[in-house]
């Protein structure tokens, strides 16, 4: 096999992954909502959230749902 059929893929280290969940505070700045705000869509059940101890976290893909659901009440 020469070299020019061989190409080892390329992937960017310095890329951070993907999350699966925020915290709360990562969510009121990312969104720029309040922390009220934040746990209100937790209690209506528009967001989703997991305890591990004493921390709350918020998957990744019920943000995007939320955002979604947001963006089909807006149209």
């Amino acid at each position: 096999m020469n070299s020019k059929e061989f190409k080892a893929a390329q992937v960017d280290l310095r890329a951070p992954p993907e999350k699966l969940a925020y915290s709360v505070n990562e969510v009121c700045h990312s969104l720029s909502l309040s922390r009220t705000t934040v746990y209100e869509l937790l209690a209506k059940k528009r967001l989703r959230s997991i305890k591990i101890g004493v921390k709350t976290l918020i998957p990744a893909d019920s943000l995007r749902s939320l955002m979604a659901s947001l963006e089909m009440e807006a149209a």
